[in-house]
């Protein structure tokens, strides 16, 4: 990927929700300045990696973090629902961040995550630190689901992949201008596959320049830059290493 296409050979519009419109394997899609990735032609609302429960799952051993990312990444996950009138949710792996965190979660969180479900459909795709899914949560459970033309897994398989949409790696963008240095999260995608960004308040970022993308695009991708309003196109080669 060091022969870099420049941005505009890309095909993506600026949303009026402030987020990227694009393609994926000629399915229309918005990326959203939240993280999650919208599907109009399904009101499907998709987001990757909530790991609910991380904050308890570091204190059990001894690592004390503020416990309260449940609450913020359910906060976030309400207001794309309502801001989208979502019908689907699909959740894409990785929801909880380990098997117990289930167990963990509070007596309004867990009731948070009902009323979410009421009236439409909640799928959650089973990911590496899930793979027992929900168990007393409502909602469907999927290895992976089509949709679209689209295929919706946790973890990027190798290789060329069209129509795959994925989670897993948690990629970040980091670009270097005079001004300084901004890493953030983001959605990257070459217009055949798309890795969505963490949703979770405690996920961290890979940068998209790790070699743990290496070989999974066929042209230089388009990295999605998270904002707090809107979702800013970064070609690849304004993007650098860590």
């Amino acid at each position: 990927m060091n022969d870099v296409s420049p941005v505009f050979a890309y095909d993506f519009a600026a949303s009026p929700c402030g987020g990227l419109a694009t393609r994926v394997r000629g399915a229309a899609v918005v990326m959203r300045a939240s993280g999650a990735l919208w599907l109009q032609a399904e009101r499907a609302l998709i987001v990757a990696d909530l790991h609910l429960e991380k904050g308890s799952s570091y204190a059990r051993r001894g690592q004390m973090l503020p416990p309260y990312d449940t609450r913020e990444t359910l906060a976030r996950l309400e207001a794309e629902v309502a801001a989208t009138d979502a019908a689907v949710v699909i959740l894409l792996g990785d929801s909880f961040h380990d098997r117990t965190s289930e167990e963990r979660l509070a007596l309004d969180d867990a009731d948070r995550l009902r009323t979410l479900a009421r009236g439409r459909r909640l799928i959650w795709v089973i990911g590496n630190h899930d793979a027992d899914g929900p168990q007393t949560l409502p909602g469907e459970t999927a290895d992976e689901l089509s949709l679209c033309g689209l295929i919706l897994r946790h973890e990027p398989r190798p290789g060329a992949q069209p129509g795959e949409v994925a989670g897993h790696l948690h990629p970040a963008a980091k670009v270097r201008s005079p001004r300084g240095t901004v890493r953030r999260r983001c959605f990257v995608t070459d217009g055949e596959r798309a890795i969505l960004p963490a949703f979770g308040a405690y996920a961290g970022g890979l940068n998209v320049r790790d070699r743990a993308f290496a070989g999974l695009f066929i042209r230089p991708p388009l990295a999605g830059a998270l904002g707090p309003a809107r979702v800013r196109a970064v070609g690849w080669r304004q993007l650098t290493d860590d």
